[in-house]
């Protein structure tokens, strides 16, 4: 593998794990290589949106108009042997790594160096020892491993883990190049670093702790970007830079925003027009714009295969831009909710719906439901977050993905099919207003509230950990388990989509889908479980594995969720669901508001299902 090509992942993998600030671990001819996605600012530098890749571009209006960008980027693909445009040399276009951590150990010696100290080969991005090389029947190489362990803060940062403040040198040691680190017992109690030349020594043990890192302040480094954040004020003695596996899920939040493609959006006009939207939209005047039209072969040929003239479709751009500029940029779900409880059903080529009755023993509980036969969603990374879920997408804790801001982000697009459900507004209104259900929240609140003024002193709460909130979310989790039994998919390939607003107007649906860049996304079996024969014993299935955990009777009272989850009676017996599943990484969960307590049965939602035969 020449050219320090580290290997191929998924095109989905890029966004989801491995987007800008992400640490991948790979395998380069046989070596593991461990290395930080680089930013955007060498996505146009090693794999210009240009050739062969100029068609990877993605366009989704809504989203460009909250996030101020002129399109969305596909991570690039190429295909096999694909050369370069006009020659017959191959296409070099990749995106870029940066080799992190520099700390590399070798397994056999347990030596500890920075990478430019070990044995290499031209053109490859494996390091090995040479000296343990030379020992192994037929020179078989003894790649050099990357550590374990990093530093991060709360800003984003990530830096090397510094072995010798750890260690503690002797006043007059000069050896800075290489260290030991043994495994001399379990636990970091027993992985120990001494230094071969002072012969100091000290285990790991503690290294993980809040303040571990006291005496120490984070110097901003990105090794994602070409510069560092010499303006970042977080330390150790304030416990917000700390040591972090290399590998651990807390090590990178992706920060994603997401729309659906809803009507009038989905229309063949709207996709068609593309990259001309920008410049039609830059001609101020009608009658400009119709004169324009005629001059671009592009524009012309839509008029063709449209049957339209230049006047009418001047005049459709025109509305076009009337409803993009009457949708709410900031909160794009109001009119996805809009869409699905309009009660019609729709066919277009990205959206099609069709509205189903609702099942006899499910009307006192839901008002609509709707089989969601096809949609498309639009992902879209803007930066991301470490140690802590993104709790605010504009937050100051948000990391960058690129050193300036580019008119353009990464992006996928995955289609699939779903479940919409509406819950009953009158009997939603007349639960969650009652007293013991307020106060039962009220807890959850206090601790979201409490967090959120820790990190964000003087902008209010997004939401409540409102009843309406929890009962939904969970019912989400609930639902999603069931179906993966009921209609063979993963729990990993379905996702929920949250429509919750406070209020006797405000939304309370939700949207379970699949929404993949692969075949899993497309097979038809979910949607299906929306008919009112399949829906009904799937929803009191659903409800009656909610009425029991492995973990009662302490996870039905709370003691078996953490206080930063926001959540009650909730564990990963009963509620939890893969990371990539939730929106809210788990929180906000409450099983009882499902099904009550044995003491108090009236809290659950939908205690009735439970009591029929």
């Amino acid at each position: 593998m020449p050219d320090n090509l580290i290997g191929e992942i998924r095109r989905s993998a890029v966004l989801m794990t491995y987007a800008p600030g992400a640490i991948m671990d790979m395998r380069a001819d046989g070596g593991p290589v461990s290395a930080v996605s680089a930013g955007l600012e060498e996505w146009d530098r090693s794999a210009p949106l240009a050739g062969n890749l100029k068609f990877q571009k993605i366009i989704e209006r809504r989203l460009c108009k909250k996030l101020g960008k002129k399109y969305f980027r596909l991570p690039p693909v190429l295909e096999d042997g694909a050369t370069k445009p006009g020659t017959d040399d191959l296409d070099p276009a990749a995106l870029v790594a940066r080799r992190f951590p520099e700390w590399l150990q070798c397994p056999s010696c347990e030596i500890l160096r920075p990478a430019s100290k070990w044995a290499n080969d031209a053109g490859r991005a494996y390091r090995y020892c040479a000296l343990c090389t030379q020992k192994q029947p037929g020179g078989k190489k003894v790649y050099a491993v990357p550590v374990r362990f990093a530093t991060a803060c709360y800003s984003g940062h990530l830096a090397e883990f510094p072995w010798h403040f750890w260690l503690g040198h002797a006043p007059d040691c000069k050896s800075r190049d290489e260290l030991k680190l043994t495994s001399e017992g379990p636990g970091l109690a027993g992985l120990v670093v001494r230094c071969p030349d002072c012969k100091h020594k000290r285990s790991l043990d503690g290294a993980f702790g809040k303040k571990a890192l006291s005496g120490l302040k984070c110097l901003g480094k990105r090794p994602w970007l070409r510069t560092d954040d010499a303006a970042c004020s977080c330390t150790g003695e304030n416990g917000n830079y700390r040591v972090v596996q290399r590998g651990a899920s807390n090590l990178y939040y992706p920060v994603i925003e997401s729309a659906l493609d809803i009507p009038p959006w989905t229309r063949n006009l709207e996709r068609m027009l593309g990259d001309h939207w920008d410049t039609l939209a830059d001609i101020p005047l009608l009658q400009d714009r119709i004169d324009y039209i005629p001059t671009s072969t592009t524009l012309v040929r839509i008029l063709e295969r449209e049957g339209m003239t230049a006047k009418e479709l001047a005049n459709r751009f025109e509305q076009m831009q009337q409803d993009l500029d009457g949708s709410n940029p900031e909160d794009m779900r109001p009119d996805e909710y809009r869409v699905f409880t309009s009660g019609g059903s729709e066919q277009d080529e990205e959206f099609e719906t069709y509205a189903e009755p609702v099942p006899e023993s499910m009307k006192p509980y839901f008002s609509k439901i709707i089989r969601v036969a096809r949609l498309r969603e639009v992902r879209v990374v803007r930066g991301f977050t470490r140690i802590n879920p993104p709790f605010d997408p504009d937050g100051a804790d948000v990391a960058p993905i690129s050193v300036t801001p580019l008119h353009w982000l990464p992006a996928i697009e995955v289609r699939g099919e779903g479940i919409f459900l509406q819950f009953n507004l009158r009997r939603l209104a007349e639960w969650e207003t009652r007293a013991e259900i307020i106060e039962r929240c009220a807890v959850a609140d206090a601790s979201w509230t409490v967090e959120w003024h820790s990190r964000n002193e003087d902008k209010p709460k997004p939401y409540p950990a409102s009843p309406r909130l929890l009962l939904m979310h969970t019912f989400a989790h609930a639902l999603i388990r069931q179906l993966t039994l009921e209609c063979g998919y993963s729990s990993a390939s379905l996702r929920e989509r949250l429509y919750v607003s406070e209020g006797e107007q405000g939304m309370a649906g939700l949207l379970i889908y699949t929404a993949t860049p692969d075949s899993d996304g497309t097979l038809g079996g979910l949607q299906r479980q929306a008919m009112p024969d399949l829906l009904g014993p799937a929803v009191e299935g659903a409800i009656r594995s909610a009425q029991w955990c492995s973990s009662d009777p302490l996870c039905i009272n709370g003691e078996m969720t953490a206080p930063e989850s926001h959540s009650l009676a909730s564990c990963h017996s009963c509620t939890m669901v893969p990371e990539t599943s939730c929106e809210m990484h788990n929180r906000f969960l409450d099983r009882a508001l499902l099904v009550g307590k044995d003491d108090n049965p009236t809290l659950g939602y939908f205690r009735a299902l439970l009591e029929t035969e």
